[in-house]
């Protein structure tokens, strides 16, 4: 059986320190590491002006396009702010299809307003994370192109249902 060839370069996604991610894509640049973070610019208001400030597309994360091996990860992880690679083994990085990676630079290099959208599926149980009804726990359902949390009260075996945006919620 034939080892897969590591020297061939793939892309994976680091886990940074909390609001590091710009630090950290720096570092790696600087030690020759091809990277990429997603980034919006999002209009910031204080009471004596206003800004357009760059916010990272996926907080905690970046992107990297290294070979898999020893020598090449730890090259990445001992960049300060690092945490580490996401792996979907222990121990195993995982990689991340180039697919993806040109998809995400186009909307990124469109410039059209994007949002983060939590990665859910129909049925999956989440709290409301921001809002009046911050801490409200459900299941959510799609309907008609709608996203609706469902609150179940079990021993009555009824429900209430109410229409969400997505990205204010949050897995349990």
């Amino acid at each position: 059986m034939q080892q897969p060839n590591t020297s061939t370069p793939n892309w994976y996604a680091v886990h940074t320190r909390s609001r590091h991610e710009f630090q950290v894509y720096d570092r790696l640049k600087l030690r020759g590491v091809e990277a990429f973070l997603p980034s919006v610019d999002r209009l910031r208001k204080w009471k004596d002006r206003k800004k357009l400030i760059a916010f990272p597309l996926f907080p905690g994360y970046l992107f990297v396009r290294i070979a898999k091996d020893p020598g090449s990860m730890l090259n990445v992880l001992k960049v300060k702010g690092v945490v580490r690679l996401i792996c979907a083994l222990p121990g195993e990085p995982a990689p991340i299809p180039d697919e993806q990676i040109a998809s995400l630079r186009k909307l990124v290099e469109n410039r059209e307003a994007l949002d983060p959208y939590p990665y859910l599926s129909e049925g999956q149980r989440v709290r409301i994370a921001r809002g009046p009804l911050d801490g409200v726990e459900g299941v959510l359902v799609e309907k008609l192109d709608k996203h609706l949390l469902v609150l179940s009260v079990d021993v009555l075996r009824q429900g209430v249902a109410l229409t969400i945006n997505a990205s204010d919620v949050e897995k349990i």
